[in-house]
């Protein structure tokens, strides 16, 4: 059963199309898994919607049109190519990303618990990533200088605020601290969205963070 969910302010955000790729597709991504943000977002669009069918009709003009045909020109956005593996069990938004499953991923280890598999989204602001730490794992005491989105795709976590499982969608906030640490019972597997590089607070790890460095697009 699913706990924690994105709020109100971020699923209008979503629903009206403003929110950066990244960030998107992770609401996306729990939504197709939630009846509850489901709902909630299909009652937003509808009234977008009608929102939209009662404003008067404006006319389009050259500026516009000329914005529109400059486009055409730009480079050609990123294509991702189809994989013949069955990857029934992998969110269909992830199988775009990752062309495979968890196992095909470039995984970058981080200590002796965590790995890192950064993804390539075409978002330069924003680093998407999935993290996996082994069951029991600790990712050492840290503050965020920005925000960051975590939705849990396997397993769960714990931290000085609650516990959490697979369905869950979380956001910390600029200056929130915390150490997650895996669920015993099995490994975690999260999407996470970053807007700022993590800062450890941590003594034994902070040394790390002048090489810290969001890896974006």
């Amino acid at each position: 059963m699913t706990n924690f969910h994105p709020d109100l302010d971020l699923i209008t955000e979503y629903a009206a199309g403003s929110l950066p790729l990244t960030q998107s597709a992770c609401v996306s991504l729990h939504i197709s898994h939630c009846r509850r943000c489901q709902g909630i977002a299909g009652q937003l669009a509808d009234l977008g919607a009608s929102l939209f069918e009662a404003q008067e009709p404006v006319a389009v003009g050259d500026a516009q049109l000329n914005a529109v045909l400059a486009r055409l020109d730009e480079e050609v956005p990123l294509s991702y190519a189809k994989t013949n593996k069955d990857t029934s069990n992998t969110p269909a938004i992830l199988q775009r990303l990752m062309c495979g499953d968890f196992s095909d991923l470039n995984w970058k280890n981080i200590g002796s618990t965590l790995r890192i598999s950064y993804l390539q989204a075409g978002d330069p602001q924003h680093e998407l990533a999935i993290y996996h730490f082994n069951a029991g794992g600790r990712i050492p005491e840290h503050t965020h200088r920005g925000s960051e989105m975590t939705l849990i795709l396997q397993g769960g976590f714990s931290d000085a605020h609650g516990s959490y499982h697979k369905g869950d969608f979380l956001v910390r906030r600029q200056g929130d601290v915390h150490a997650p640490t895996a669920l015993q019972s099995e490994d975690c597997i999260c999407l996470v969205v970053l807007d700022a590089p993590l800062k450890f607070t941590d003594w034994k790890f902070r040394w790390m963070n002048p090489f810290l460095k969001l890896r974006t697009a």
